[in-house]
């Protein structure tokens, strides 16, 4: 139950997947906001496989390492920014907005996560407080462990995404605050960017 109660604060808890999630769920609808939620999802399972072979540790001694996925993370983070910050087909108060291809959606979704080691450092010290490494079991109980994991953060990305979906046309209605939502976004981004850039291991 604790590891529950730890895991869906840490899904709550407003980061760059939730960012994105929220972003693609208002200026594409509840449809791209679900998938966003599976992408965000899916870019833990290489963090999760780095915890379990030991490739996590490596990343946290190495500041090489860390550094170069630092530095991808914190690039994509500002394509990300320029990119909403342009698009405004998006963010417009219409019945059937422009639609993105799933399989863009996904990748986005993927690779703002994917590209940002806080997540596999956050878990490489938040599993073993709940699967001690010297157990005859910990590797199942390390993958039983991370599917939880994932399964709550899918859940958890899924209700932004429904919910910002939901109150899409209700925003998007009025211009004036769909470009300041618009900005906000673009600005968020580049706080998260700029946050990674500055953060320490």
């Amino acid at each position: 139950m604790s590891f529950l109660l730890a895991t869906l604060v840490v899904a709550a808890t407003p980061g760059t997947g939730v960012v994105y999630t929220l972003s693609a769920a208002l200026s594409r609808g509840r449809r791209a906001g679900l998938i966003a939620a599976v992408g965000c999802t899916l870019a833990l399972v290489p963090h999760l496989v780095a915890v379990g072979t030991g490739l996590a540790a490596l990343m946290h001694t190495s500041p090489t390492a860390f550094d170069v996925v630092r530095y991808l993370g914190v690039g994509y983070l500002l394509y990300l920014a320029w990119v909403t910050a342009r698009d405004r087909s998006g963010f417009a108060a219409a019945d059937d907005p422009v639609a993105r291809p799933a399989r863009q959606v996904i990748i986005s979704a993927v690779l703002v996560n994917l590209l940002n080691p806080k997540p596999m450092l956050f878990l490489l010290a938040f599993l073993p407080q709940f699967v001690p490494t010297d157990a005859p079991d910990s590797t199942p109980q390390m993958l039983l462990h991370g599917a939880v994991f994932m399964l709550v953060t899918l859940v958890v990305f899924a209700a932004y995404g429904i919910l910002a979906g939901v109150m899409r046309e209700r925003v998007l209605a009025r211009a004036r605050l769909t470009e300041r939502i618009r900005h906000a976004f673009a600005g968020s981004f580049v706080v998260l960017g700029l946050s990674l850039l500055f953060s320490g291991r």
